[in-house]
């Protein structure tokens, strides 16, 4: 979506973009539950019983499949994970290459060499990061990375909503304690909030907690442009 928009000639023809792309998502999205849930009802009259992880390929390999389109689902499971593995590395390695190294200065052959490195790091990197999450996690791995999207977009989305639909000038030199801050707060709030909410329970609604309490942080550490053009013509 981001390259498509970069493509864009001007911001109108972006905001078309993101429009339509919305919108052409949905049919993708239905035809996905929809396979879903044949899934489920696949593996419920074969009487195969698996935990949300695994049904996929446990279907595909005990599922009473012919050997072909047992072969062709594990294909498809592992191209998807290729693709997403590819992509995010890919982001990971010119982002760290070039915001955290800075080697902008470098010859064209000698960047290339940098980023092999650290391409391949960072692909050692995130396999650690797998079988750790693996090992340690208890729940499916959609609902762990919902959970911890929670704490890492919410001060993300708080931070855009604030610079969209405010125009106060913020401290800089306090926001990194205001984006630290929001999350540890969910996160209290998340393990009390049945004691402390009559029973109720967070759940991916935190996401939206996180970034409302971003929101309240950077207003109190903002200031409106009155005040901001008064220290500036003061000083």
């Amino acid at each position: 979506m981001m390259q498509r928009n970069l493509s864009c000639r001007n911001s109108r023809e972006s905001q078309k973009n993101m429009l339509t792309s919305g919108f052409m998502q949905l049919p993708v999205i239905a035809l996905f539950l929809f396979l879903g849930t044949l899934l489920y009802m696949y593996a419920h009259e074969r009487g195969i019983s698996a935990s949300k992880d695994e049904l996929f390929p446990i279907v595909a390999t005990q599922g009473g499949l012919p050997v072909m389109l047992g072969v062709v689902f594990v294909i498809g499971l592992v191209s998807a994970a290729y693709n997403a593995a590819g992509s995010a590395l890919t982001a990971l390695t010119t982002s760290f290459t070039l915001d955290i190294l800075r080697v902008k200065h470098l010859s064209e052959a000698a960047l290339r060499g940098i980023r092999k490195r650290v391409h391949m790091l960072l692909t050692v990197v995130m396999g650690l990061v797998i079988m750790a999450f693996h090992m340690l996690n208890n729940t499916s791995v959609i609902d762990a990375v919902y959970v911890l999207a929670s704490y890492t977009y919410g001060p993300i989305l708080g931070m855009f909503a604030f610079g969209i639909l405010t125009r106060r000038a913020v401290r800089d030199r306090w926001l990194p304690v205001v984006v630290v801050l929001s999350p540890l707060c969910c996160h209290i709030l998340a393990s009390h909030s049945e004691a402390w909410l009559w029973g109720y329970r967070f759940s991916y609604e935190l996401l939206i907690m996180n970034a409302l309490l971003t929101c309240v942080g950077m207003w109190s550490i903002s200031k409106s442009d009155r005040q901001e053009n008064k220290l500036t013509s003061n000083s």
